[in-house]
């Protein structure tokens, strides 16, 4: 089983150096990945929406910047989002913000996409909410346009490039492979997607049976799409996000034994990949860098132990 460590923004207080610190260590413990999450701003509560999960002054840390500065301290690790919001983004400078990644990182990057939840940021970033399933679409077919045509022509409803070129391409692509773009997301729209043009599915907070149906619906939707379903990937959140009032979700990262056994019955499940929530970590007890880099290492050792 793979591991990936979603990076805690939260760390940010600390500084640069020991944002790089604790990059590096994350990498020399041995874990395969570092993936980022993404929300560009977070509302306020407002009478004309919906309350959400997290706080507005939630730290959040801008996902490409952030996995630029770490793959310039570290060697080996992938980078990658879990997830980008893609639909509030312009493809196009995202495909180039990808490639340039790419390259400079030596070819570690895998991009991780999803709808989002929050019509609010959609609307600070001048995007359109309601289109955002559609535009998910044509944004991941013109990247993917961007990462290999040599002359990018695309026309669709929410996007369009005539006779454009992109260079460089990533480094992936260059070396006869191509950037993974994962999709992210429970819904019955996120597992079609998964399965008609996702070179993997990440399931956020979905475990046991509910997980088993979920890669099921992916696979027989690649196999609809004429795609080989085990070429696809599965990656689980070994537990969903610690919530303000909910002491159930706030100690379970300092229980390795209980993060273990969960990582193992995900792989039972057909999970290939698990992700490891710092922010989780630091939420349970471990407040210090080298409190975090020590519960890293007894999770990721405890976890190997029970997955390989």
């Amino acid at each position: 089983m793979k591991l990936t460590v979603e990076f805690p923004s939260v760390v940010h207080r600390n500084g640069p150096a020991e944002i790089s610190r604790l990059a590096k260590a994350i990498e020399d413990i041995g874990y395969d990945e570092i993936d980022i999450f993404d929300h560009v701003v977070m509302g306020h509560p407002h009478p004309d929406r919906e309350s959400g999960p997290y706080p507005a002054n939630m730290p959040i840390l801008e996902a490409l910047v952030t996995l630029g500065y770490i793959a310039a301290v570290t060697e080996r690790i992938g980078l990658g989002t879990e997830v980008l919001v893609l639909p509030q983004r312009q493809p196009v400078l995202t495909a180039k913000q990808f490639s340039t990644l790419d390259t400079l990182s030596g070819g570690r990057v895998r991009v991780g996409v999803g709808v989002g939840w929050q019509e609010s940021e959609y609307e600070a970033l001048g995007m359109d909410f309601s289109s955002r399933g559609a535009a998910m679409d044509e944004a991941i077919d013109l990247m993917k346009a961007c990462w290999t045509d040599d002359s990018i022509d695309f026309e669709g409803d929410h996007f369009v490039s005539k006779s454009m070129a992109m260079e460089p391409k990533p480094l992936q692509t260059t070396e006869g492979g191509d950037i993974p773009v994962w999709i992210g997301g429970g819904s019955k729209a996120a597992l079609r997607r998964a399965g008609r043009i996702g070179d993997g599915w990440m399931g956020s907070g979905i475990l046991g049976d509910a997980a088993v149906s979920a890669i099921n619906t992916v696979k027989a939707e690649a196999e609809k799409a004429g795609r080989d379903p085990d070429a696809l990937g599965f990656q689980c959140q070994l537990a969903t996000p610690p919530r303000a009032g909910d002491p159930s979700t706030r100690d379970y990262w300092a229980r390795s034994a209980d993060v273990a056994a969960t990582a193992a019955a995900a792989q039972e499940a057909g999970f290939g990949w698990a992700a490891v929530n710092v922010t989780g970590v630091f939420v349970a007890g471990a407040r210090s860098i080298d409190a975090m880099i020590e519960q890293l290492g007894v999770l990721h050792d405890g976890i190997r132990a029970e997955t390989g």
